[in-house]
């Protein structure tokens, strides 16, 4: 079971991890130095049936329901509903980008289209958006233990163009926009997508 630790942004932010595959599917916690724990579980297709983020501030909740992501974000005192026509959820941890990639399961060259809901800062703000992802290829490093195949995704705004690199070792981001793997104890899990 992959255990480590992911930097944020400019090195100020920290994320502890764990991640395992299970009878049904795999399962991501990561709690941030901030406060803000992540719980992301996926069925065998890699689709994300149950989200939760909890942050000083609030929390969300939510999943896959069929055709749709359904989730409830709230306060204490206050919670509401919301439904949007997505592929899954895209947040800051790097669990998403792996849940994501794998449900896609694409070869290298091949690229798609899809909808996710991004949830971002303090308050979890949930905005749906298009995003263009292009598995551009694999590389296999050698390690000790065994080959390790490392994928390269890029992941493209189609309203601005920016483009981000993410480099995915089995269900273990080693790098991203604003991720950087510092420690891991254990090698990934070699999953297929």
């Amino acid at each position: 079971m992959p255990r480590g630790i992911y930097v944020h942004a400019d090195g100020e932010l920290t994320e502890r991890f764990q991640c395992a595959p299970g009878p049904g599917g795999w399962r991501y916690v990561g709690e941030r130095s901030d406060g803000v724990r992540t719980d992301l579980v996926v069925d065998a297709r890699w689709r994300q049936i149950r989200v939760e983020v909890r942050a000083p501030g609030g929390w969300l909740r939510g999943g896959y329901t069929g055709q749709a992501m359904t989730w409830v974000r709230g306060t204490d005192g206050d919670a509401s509903e919301f439904t949007a026509r997505a592929a899954g959820f895209l947040g800051e941890s790097p669990g998403f980008l792996v849940a994501v990639a794998r449900s896609l399961a694409l070869a290298d060259g091949a690229a798609t289209g899809l909808r996710v809901v991004t949830i971002a800062g303090p308050a979890l703000a949930a905005l749906t958006v298009a995003r263009r992802v292009l598995r551009a290829g694999t590389e296999v490093h050698v390690t000790d233990v065994a080959p390790l195949p490392v994928e390269r995704y890029e992941i493209t705004d189609p309203d601005t163009a920016e483009t981000g690199i993410v480099h995915l070792a089995g269900d273990v981001v080693l790098d991203a926009p604003g991720i950087e793997l510092a420690e891991l104890e254990s090698p990934p899990n070699l999953v297929r997508a």
